[in-house]
């Protein structure tokens, strides 16, 4: 069995000779307490040695990620033939045992046996002495670290993180601060807080005024301009404010003092994160800004980071909350992040911004790989990426249509369409055409309009249909003053500009539904007046009839009413009638009904049937002719 042991210096391979006390690993120290003992257990049998530090740093950093580097592979395909090699990592076990075929082992007994090689190292490997292994170490250490936290002086984005959280911070005590003098001062002079809106000029107008008093005899030109100097001094004089101390008013200029130097530091820390974001992320800067993109680099937590995130991911940078609750709830997902305070995107219309954000967030993510993987320090990219953008931001809202074309220096260069064409003109896809006056004319047009009139037959046509249709007088009188005007236009010839088509199609269709709705307003009219003419007729007629049959109508009347009275006698005499006879018939079946019980019960059954019989038949007779003689009594009555 081989055990493979890493030192500073190199790779070396110990032989066990006695594989039979590994077995007892609670006692395999005692045989590393002296080199005598450690020399009887194991035996150096090779060592590989590092050329240089970057041979040993990069053998370093691999067999941490527990991968084999080439010198290692090497070494061991040459010395391992056959052999088990014992190894501290697992990982890295399994790794050597894919690539080279060498079978690994990996348990309690070889971590003891690590721990007794690296005891006696110096003493097991010769001409390795302890004073040249410690700096060793220590190098490979300082390197090892140094690589895998990305060190670069050029290129630390730690400060940048640290800058953007001190803004920040900067920001929120300036306005408290701000707030503060604004409150405290207003009680002494209330009217300034109106006068001077900002809190810088405010902090410097307080700490020079002192009390309002003052303010009449202190010149304010370095601070405020002329208007605002000469309302402040009238505002003074008439203040309702109270009377403050003189100790009260040190503090109040004490605290003026703080806000004034703490905006001097804000914007002295402010250069130095603009300095900063050209050096480290130029192309980011050039695009977002650096407040935006030192955030994105903050919020990633370094620029590596960043540059791992998808362009989808920039993009929304700043709104997981509001991600995951539109996931939750199942709305609509944010279209943006941090990236929405860029000016490109401040620039568009709130209906693009989705789009502008989508295409500035790919462009910002292809920028951020630039600045963190690239060795040049150029802006090209991103001033050429800006440019894109900006033309894409012009396409949408319809300002400019251009073709763009950058070089490779990063300078672009935006060329319009059309040479002849002016730099403010829109861009057209195709040429203008000529204005037609005649499509604009909506006569002779039923349902469907006429696609061209020629201007020598405009008379000719405006003739026959005044003969075929004859409208009411307002529509004359418009299609005339309509003809008129379409024959000037078209004697004159003189073209004009073309409108749009979507414009034409909604005037033809509002003329089309108006000749509709006029055509049956017209139809209903007839009507109408045909049905008020029936009506008239009719009327005079029956007033020509009663004129004539007056005379005779009036003596109809009396021997009407005489007729009447003669009737209703009648009528009254045929009820009383038909009333006795009804109630001779019951008198007649209430006799027979008497006299059939007292006979036997078989001849009375017979004889009562018989007789109901004839009584039914006597009825039935009788109520046809009733109905006869009423409908007789009806019919003189109606005449």
């Amino acid at each position: 069995m081989l055990v493979l042991f890493e030192t500073p210096a190199g790779f070396a391979l110990f032989k066990v000779l006695d594989e039979g006390k590994l077995d007892k690993v609670e006692d395999l120290w005692k045989e590393f307490q002296t080199s005598e003992t450690a020399r009887k257990v194991v035996k150096l049998k090779a060592f590989s040695k590092f050329e240089n530090t970057a041979e040993a740093l990069s053998a370093a950093t691999l067999i941490v990620d527990s991968k084999p580097s080439k010198g290692l592979r090497k070494f061991l395909r040459e010395q391992c033939e056959g052999e088990i090699l014992a190894v501290a990592d697992s990982k890295l076990g399994n790794a050597i045992k894919e690539k080279l075929k060498i079978e690994c082992v990996h348990n309690n007994a070889v971590l003891e046996l690590m721990r007794g090689l690296r005891t006696q190292l110096s003493e097991l490997i010769t001409g390795l002495g302890v004073q040249d292994l410690a700096p060793m170490s220590l190098g490979l250490s300082h390197s090892l670290s140094r690589f895998k936290l990305k060190f670069s002086p050029d290129k630390v984005d730690t400060m940048i993180i640290q800058a953007i959280g001190l803004l920040d911070d900067l920001d929120k005590e300036l306005n408290t601060y701000a707030m503060r003098v604004r409150e405290w001062y207003g009680w002494h002079f209330p009217e300034l807080s109106k006068i001077v809106q900002d809190n810088i000029q405010y902090a410097k107008v307080v700490k020079l005024m002192g009390s309002r008093t003052n303010a009449a005899d202190l010149d304010f030109s370095e601070i405020l301009p002329e208007e605002v100097e000469s309302e402040l001094k009238e505002a003074a004089v008439i203040s309702m404010g109270t009377e403050v101390s003189d100790h009260d008013m040190l503090n109040i200029k004490a605290l003026c003092t703080q806000v004034i130097s703490l905006s001097e530091y804000r914007a002295q820390l402010f250069d130095y994160l603009r300095s900063r974001m050209n050096a480290i992320a130029p192309n980011l800067t050039v695009l977002v800004g650096e407040l935006v993109g030192a955030r994105l680099i903050a919020h990633a937590g370094s620029l590596l980071n960043l540059a791992k995130q998808p362009a989808s991911t920039v993009q929304i940078l700043g709104a997981e909350k509001a991600l995951f609750r539109a996931l939750k709830t199942k709305h609509e997902t944010p279209k943006y992040g941090l990236i929405f305070h860029a000016s490109l995107i401040g620039q568009a219309a709130p209906k693009l911004k989705g789009k502008i954000s989508r295409s500035l967030a790919a462009k910002s993510a292809l920028s951020i790989r630039i600045d963190a993987l690239g060795e040049s320090q150029d802006a090209s990219v991103g001033i050429e990426s800006r440019a894109k953008i900006e033309a894409r931001l012009r396409q949408l809202e319809g300002r400019v249509l251009g073709r763009l074309g950058g070089s490779a220096k990063g300078k672009p260069k935006i060329e319009s369409y059309d040479k002849d064409r002016k730099k403010d003109a829109h861009g057209l896809l195709t040429t203008a055409r000529a204005y037609n006056p005649m499509a604009d004319s909506t006569i002779g047009q039923g349902k469907t309009p006429e696609k061209k009139i020629k201007p020598a037959a405009a008379d000719a046509s405006l003739e026959q249909h005044a003969e075929e249709q004859k409208p009411s007088k307002k529509r004359k009188h418009e299609d005339t003053e309509q003809a008129e005007a379409a024959h000037t236009e078209v004697i004159a010839g003189e073209p004009e500009k073309k409108k749009k088509k979507k414009e034409k199609k909604k005037e033809k269709k509002e003329e089309i539904q108006e000749d509709k709705g006029q055509e049956e307003e017209e139809a209903i009219g007839e009507s109408e007046k045909k049905k008020k003419k029936k009506k008239r007729q009719e009327r005079t007629e029956d007033e020509g009839q009663g004129e004539e049959t007056n005379p005779a109508f009036q003596k109809q009347e009396t021997v009407g009413e005489s007729d009447k009275k003669k009737k209703k006698k009648k009528r009254e005499e045929r009820e009383q009638a038909e009333e006795e006879e009804l109630s001779h018939v019951s008198q007649k079946q209430e006799e027979m009904s008497e006299s059939g019980k007292k006979k036997k019960k078989k001849k009375g059954d017979h004889k009562g049937d018989e007789a109901q019989e004839e009584d039914t038949a006597m009825l039935t007779e009788e109520t046809p002719k009733k109905k006869k003689k009423k409908k007789k009594d009806k019919s003189k009555t109606s005449t």
